[in-house]
């Protein structure tokens, strides 16, 4: 709100000139008043009270000129002097520490002009805004989403264009919602390719082989990551007629798949990323298992076991099950259930791979099932797809949609229908690396919308993640969004037409549809950064810790609810911050009221069960799959993971994958619980730049 008379304008530091707020000066000195311990009411008058003093002396000095920014902060500066010493300090503590992001920016080449963080800023310079040749930045973050925006709109009538453009900016540029990476890289470009996720054939002839091979490395040159079933190829050792040799089986040409994917590293922007799948009834499944037993073998890889219904049944029974060549359809032996299932648990105890795909679940769930049956997923499990389609993903921000203590639903829904139809835009503002991709992702037009800061919208409402009513609040959230999403893309469907396989599909009692599928639950990585939220629906991973930021350079980062209600509770003190970040949480640490660490668990703080639980009530509301890790310490047994394994399975969840802490000598977050000789000793957490939780190597991709 600016002035009658005097100041009406402040001259920014890019030296652009914008109206006055004196509202701004009203919550900075708010907040630094909170920090201190002032309570809400008293830091709200104190605010206003120096706001009204600041204004007039900015009208004194500034009677025919537009005061700098920084004269505005000067003035903040005197006036807390004068009358509040101890908010000054605060006060002047922030200025300086803000001064000091200013110049760590600097050095990206970023104009920020969102005020993300100093990591946000990073990732932004080296993964997603637009440069020139000399490899300069030539966007800002708020042109990024503006070219989002422009590219994504520009498929709708034009009389729309102008309006849905807006709607989309206004969404990613307050954070509420962000599309997968891909659509913010390329959306606006020449390259034009938008999509994350993809699932390629692989066929049981060297021609089929190296074609899905080609098809891979154009994907991932354009940002996208691959999934792949290996159940068709012959086993090892058998008789190929065509040249009288014998076959070397799917394990030895997936190193074929991992090293043109090492050889690309998908122009430099995002790191190659596969999923490789092997059904558990395939004869060279005790091959596929051990294949990551060894630290850098197929290392651009996540790999699950395909398990199967009558597996699993088999597993519980302890009974023998047949193996089947894919070639000639005949079972060729029996394998002992238990023991696969038991080579299987061990294996992710040491490693972390395999997961497992419930397979029969995913086809059972499966909206299109006359077009033919899934076998693979998307590199982190949470979309599974026919071959050649692709899906476009994006995330609500949860910790966007808490109005007070309750969740804002009107404000949820209305992103939900701004979100839905962005993504099925971007299915025809796509340009498409492949014909066959291109046709099978729109014969189906799939989408996935899902969500990323749910551990914040938790907190915000005080409810502990390892309860029951933070399930019933996942159930209630996720069913909302759903069948809204649904309900949005029926209303384009009539507006546009249903997607081509619709009445081959199970949404036939619909009058239309656009999509066959409307929900993802992924894990949203950089995006989640850059929204500056929690990972999916990931607990925290700590509450403070240090982020390596830049080779050398280090930043204590803390859980900003964290902050503030330490504050509130006038507990906060840089020391304590330094003490939680030696292992990240809060729990073992004196002088923290219980009921502050019972909502901020971290993810190692939560008995297993409840992650899995957690998942399941997600997936319960979910059209694809729900990407999740069972985070566990490095002490957990191969017990805790069988228990695991057995849960997801009987939950229903499509899908599970854990990790244990130090299992791998390469990680992106180190704790103070994961440390090993090997590892070696370190003080405090430590997470590497581009982590927000979920699973902490380095060979998950998003």
């Amino acid at each position: 709100m600016s002035e009658k008379r005097g100041v009406s304008n402040v001259v920014k530091r890019d030296s652009s000139v914008v109206p006055f707020e004196r509202q701004k000066i009203e919550t900075a000195v708010k907040k630094s008043a909170l920090s201190v311990g002032k309570n809400e009411d008293k830091a709200e008058q104190i605010g206003k009270e120096v706001a009204r003093s600041v204004v007039k002396e900015l009208e004194k000095r500034f009677v025919a000129k537009v005061p700098h920014v920084e004269n505005v902060q000067d003035a903040v500066e005197k006036a807390l002097m004068e009358s509040y010493p101890d908010i000054a300090k605060s006060f002047i503590l922030y200025r300086q520490h803000r001064h000091e992001v200013r110049e760590m920016k600097k050095f990206y080449g970023v104009e920020d002009d969102m005020k993300l963080s100093v990591n946000a800023v990073k990732i932004l310079e080296a993964r997603y805004l637009l440069k020139d040749n000399e490899g300069n930045v030539i966007e800002t973050p708020r042109e990024m989403f503006r070219r989002v925006a422009k590219a994504v709109a520009s498929v709708e009538k034009k009389n729309e264009r102008e309006k849905l453009e807006k709607e989309f900016y206004e969404m990613m540029a307050n954070q509420e919602f962000l599309p997968n990476s891909p659509t913010l890289m390329n959306a606006g470009t020449v390259l034009g390719q938008l999509s994350a996720c993809f699932v390629i054939p692989v066929g049981d002839s060297l021609e089929e082989i190296f074609d899905a091979v080609k098809a891979m490395a154009i994907i991932q040159q354009s940002g996208g990551g691959t999934g792949f079933a290996f159940s068709r190829l012959r086993p090892k050792g058998d008789i190929v007629k065509s040249t009288k040799g014998v076959a070397s089986g799917p394990v030895s040409f997936m190193k074929v798949f991992d090293m043109a994917t090492e050889v690309i590293k998908q122009g430099g922007r995002r790191r190659g990323a596969n999923m490789g799948i092997l059904r558990a009834d395939h004869p060279d499944i005790v091959d596929f298992v051990n294949c990551k037993a060894e630290e850098g073998k197929f290392t651009n890889f996540n790999l699950s076991v395909g398990a199967t219904e009558g597996f699993m049944q088999a597993v519980q029974k302890n009974e023998k099950f047949e193996i089947v060549n894919p070639r000639s359809g005949k079972a060729e032996g029996k394998i002992n259930a238990k023991s696969l299932f038991e080579l299987i648990v061990s294996n992710a105890w040491r490693t972390g791979d395999p997961g497992i795909i419930f397979i029969d679940e995913i086809n059972r769930k499966n909206l299109v099932p006359k077009l033919g049956r899934i076998e693979s997923t998307n590199p982190c499990g949470e979309q599974p797809l026919l071959p050649y389609e692709s899906c476009n993903l994006g995330s609500i921000n949860l910790a966007r949609m808490v109005e007070g203590k309750t969740i804002g639903w009107v404000k949820l829904k209305r992103t939900i229908r701004r979100a839905v139809r962005f993504l099925d835009n971007v299915i025809d503002a796509n340009k498409y690396t492949l014909k066959q991709i291109e046709n099978n992702t729109k014969r189906t037009r799939k989408i996935g919308l899902g969500v990323m800061g749910f551990a914040e919208l938790l907190i915000k409402l005080g409810i502990p993640y390892d309860s029951e009513i933070a399930l019933n609040t996942a159930d209630r959230l996720m069913k909302f969004i759903t069948k809204e999403a649904r309900t949005v893309s029926e209303e384009i469907g009539n507006e546009k037409g249903s997607f081509p396989a619709f009445k081959q599909s199970r949404l036939a009692n619909y009058k239309t549809m656009r999509n066959a599928t409307v929900t993802t639950i992924a894990p949203t990585g950089t995006i989640s950064i850059i929204a500056g939220c929690s990972s999916g629906i990931e607990p925290l991973f700590a509450v403070s810790f240090i982020r390596n930021v830049l080779e050398g350079t280090k930043m204590l980062e803390t859980t900003s609810l964290f902050e503030e209600i330490s504050k509130q509770r006038k507990i906060h003190s840089k020391e304590l911050m330094m003490k939680i970040a030696e292992n990240g949480s809060l729990q073992e640490i004196a002088g923290i009221p219980e009921d502050i660490k019972r909502i901020f668990k971290t993810a190692l703080d939560i008995a297993p069960e409840w992650h899995v639980r957690m998942q399941a009530a997600f997936q319960q509301h979910t059209d694809n799959a729900v990407s999740k890790t069972v985070n566990l310490p490095y002490d957990a047994t191969i017990d805790d993971i069988r228990k695991i394994y057995l849960l997801a399975h009987q939950l229903r969840c499509k899908g599970i994958t854990i990790y244990r802490y130090g299992s791998k000598k390469e990680q992106v977050l180190y704790t103070g619980q994961a440390l090993t000789k090997e590892l070696g000793e370190t003080r405090h957490v430590r997470a590497e730049s581009d982590y927000a939780g979920g699973c902490p190597t380095t060979y998950c991709p998003f």
